[in-house]
């Protein structure tokens, strides 16, 4: 039937999997809707069994079943799947069950305009991070971003600010995780980038993402724990090196970042 072990751990998910709570065929259903990546349609049985690494008899009886409960959607002609309007409904319960979006939206167009850079909120999904809202603050350099889009963990400001904010337990088995998933001669570089950021968060505040993720861009980011300390958001301000130097991203954009996730913060009693 496949180890349902590697299959979670292909979505940088640590999952105890012999907890005797835990039911693996569930998990095995929604390892399949995890396939999807943002932008990307459709895939056949044979798309998703290499994804998942479950078997295809396995997986043509649960998209089978998924589709018939509404969270795929069959095409015969292709005789491929695509999410269905089960999981749109499901995002969309989530988006308006989680008013934390509603209460940043001004406050980042507001920062966006300001530092003209983009101002996102993200929310940590395994080993990437996914965007919850983006505000684009200039008008030349648009990020090809938007909410649904999921980035980096090791390389962005949005998940360095997640990894900074992390007690060690977790940092150090999220650091297992994006070192099996990074390209061995990339792990010296990408690791020193993560420890340098828990480092700066202590002492800025925030932490830095300078070139790291795209040469082009300069960022920084800042995280958000909740009062019982069960979840971590994230905000970013990322733009064009021309704008973002580094001493206006320590002695402005930083600070303005801050104030922006304390406000949000405030105003949510540290609840979302």
């Amino acid at each position: 039937m496949g180890s349902t072990k590697r299959n979670m751990e292909q979505f940088g998910l640590n999952v105890d999997v012999d907890h005797p709570q835990f039911v693996t065929a569930l998990a095995r259903g929604f390892s399949i809707l995890r396939c999807f990546e943002y932008g990307e349609q459709y895939l056949g049985n044979r798309d998703i069994a290499a994804r998942t690494g479950l078997p295809k008899p396995t997986v043509s009886r649960l998209t089978f079943t998924l589709s018939s409960l509404g969270y795929l959607s069959y095409s015969p002609s292709l005789e491929k799947y695509a999410l269905g309007i089960g999981v749109l409904a499901l995002g969309h319960a989530f988006m308006k069950g989680n008013g934390v979006v509603d209460i940043a939206r001004p406050l980042m167009r507001e920062l966006a305009e300001y530092t003209q850079s983009a101002v996102m909120l993200a929310v940590p999904d395994g080993m990437r991070m996914v965007l919850l809202e983006v505000c684009q603050g200039d008008p030349m350099f648009q990020m090809k971003l938007e909410a649904g889009s999921r980035v980096q963990h090791g390389s962005t400001a949005l998940g360095r600010a997640h990894l900074a904010a992390s007690p060690p337990e977790s940092f150090e088995r999220n650091l297992a995780e994006i070192e099996r998933e990074c390209e061995p001669a990339l792990w010296k570089k990408v690791r020193a980038g993560i420890l340098r950021a828990r480092h700066d968060y202590e002492q800025y505040g925030f932490c830095f993402s300078l070139g790291d993720w795209n040469p082009d861009v300069f960022a920084i980011g800042v995280p958000m724990v909740a009062a019982d300390r069960s979840r971590i958001l994230a905000f970013n301000c990322s733009g064009r090196v021309s704008v973002m130097s580094r001493d206006k991203l320590i002695h402005d954009f930083g600070p303005k970042l801050v104030a922006l996730r304390n406000t949000v913060y405030d105003r949510t009693a540290g609840r979302f």
